[in-house]
């Protein structure tokens, strides 16, 4: 074998799969199961993992139509995987950690997530970008995020807040309809919507009469909204949005922060800031 040929097959061996490969492979195998219809596979987005030459994590969207049953619904997810050349898998695992390796793959914070009509606190141009997706009946997001509001709010020159509805209506099924009570309140000119939201008793937390959980917002954030208010098109406008940022980022818990685009696990960086 000539030193060329030889260079070349090690060369090939160290790239994963192309994009293409990939899609392929995941809509033949896919489109197998009888219930799925309509799909399409798109890689979105791709990295190589750190100590694992040869090998990409791959952010990959599934749009399809699934039957349950006599009905179809339309499913759209993001989904992780990794592949080589070779082999494509959906879990990785460290034999010396054994922690998965899904954990260290989280899609980019794109600029342009970073929205006027998400930006609470602060000015577009402040020294740091902090991200807070949240719900205002998640007992985690109660005992943090308004504190942390508090804090940034004061510094609007240091810290541009920006803040995403993420209501875990399965968990506390009011969340949805108060997330839409917040919007419908700021698009009507109120101010500090969002830090009064999390003065809304829990009681309600179980609540699914929409005029029962807006009759708690109202009394809570002194407004005055009606229904009708909270299905406007403006308001369906900014939680489609903000939930196209959610599926996009793959984000699956609350409260879940981003300091200057990166993913910030231990949600306190902004407290490491020197703002004086």
């Amino acid at each position: 074998m000539s030193k060329l040929s030889a260079t070349m097959l090690i060369s090939a061996s160290v790239f994963a799969a192309t994009n293409s490969e990939v899609e392929t492979f995941l809509t033949n195998n896919l489109s197998k199961n009888p219930a799925i219809s309509s799909l399409t596979v798109k890689v979105i987005e791709r990295n190589p993992i750190d100590g694992m030459k040869g090998w990409d994590s791959f952010i990959v969207a599934l749009d399809a139509k699934v039957k349950q049953g006599k009905e179809e619904r339309e499913v759209k997810q993001r989904v992780i995987y990794f592949a080589n050349d070779t082999v494509i898998t959906g879990e990785l695992t460290n034999m010396k950690t054994g922690k998965s390796l899904r954990d260290s793959v989280a899609p980019q914070f794109k600029a342009d997530y970073y929205t006027q009509e998400n930006l609470i606190y602060g000015n577009a141009d402040a020294k740091h970008k902090v991200a807070i997706f949240s719900d205002p009946l998640c007992p985690f997001c109660r005992s943090y995020v308004p504190k942390a509001l508090e804090y940034m709010k004061q510094y609007p020159e240091t810290f541009a807040v920006y803040y995403y509805h993420f209501p875990l209506e399965r968990l506390h099924p009011a969340a949805s309809t108060l997330t839409r009570a917040a919007v419908a309140a700021e698009l009507q000119g109120r101010k500090d919507v969002t830090l009064a939201l999390y003065s809304v008793p829990t009681t309600i937390t179980r609540e699914t009469d929409e005029q029962k959980i807006l009759d708690a917002f109202n009394k809570a954030v002194n407004t005055n909204l009606k229904v009708s208010d909270l299905h406007a098109a403006a308001v369906n406008a900014h939680v489609d949005a903000d939930n196209d940022i959610i599926e996009s980022l793959m984000v699956s818990g609350t409260p879940t922060v981003y300091f200057d685009g990166e993913k910030d696990a231990t949600k306190n960086r902004y407290k490491e800031v020197n703002v004086k």
